[in-house]
C-alpha cells in the first residue's frame, strides 16, 4: 500500500515562540490515525525567525489531500501560516 510523504513549511506566530514544544508536540498530539510525523527540520528564515519544516506520512486516498493536515496545524495556537512545500507518493 502506498502512502503519502507531506513536506510542510510551518511559520510561528512570532520570534518568541519555542517550535520544539509549542508547535511538534502538539502537531505529534493531533495527528489522527494513520499519519505520522517522520522528523522535522528548524529553518532559519530572517532575523531570528525560525520555520519548521514538517515530513509527515499519511494515507494516500485521503479525501480533499492535504487539507485535513493543513487545517489540523493551523488550528494550533502558536501557528501563523502552513505552505505544503512538496507531497510524495511511497510504495511500501
Amino acid at each position: 500500500m502506498a502512502k503519502l510523504l507531506a513536506i510542510l513549511k510551518v511559520l510561528p506566530t512570532d520570534i518568541n515562540v519555542d517550535l520544539k514544544k509549542e508547535i511538534v508536540d502538539e502537531v505529534s498530539k493531533k495527528l489522527p490515525e494513520g499519519y505520522e510525523l517522520m522528523r522535522y527540520d528548524i529553518v532559519p528564515i530572517a532575523f531570528g525567525l525560525n520555520a519548521l519544516r514538517l515530513y509527515i506520512l499519511m494515507p494516500e486516498d485521503e479525501e480533499g489531500g492535504t487539507e485535513k493536515l493543513e487545517e489540523i496545524i493551523k488550528s494550533i495556537e502558536k501557528v501563523s501560516e502552513v505552505e505544503v512545500e512538496m507531497l510524495h507518493r511511497m510504495s511500501f
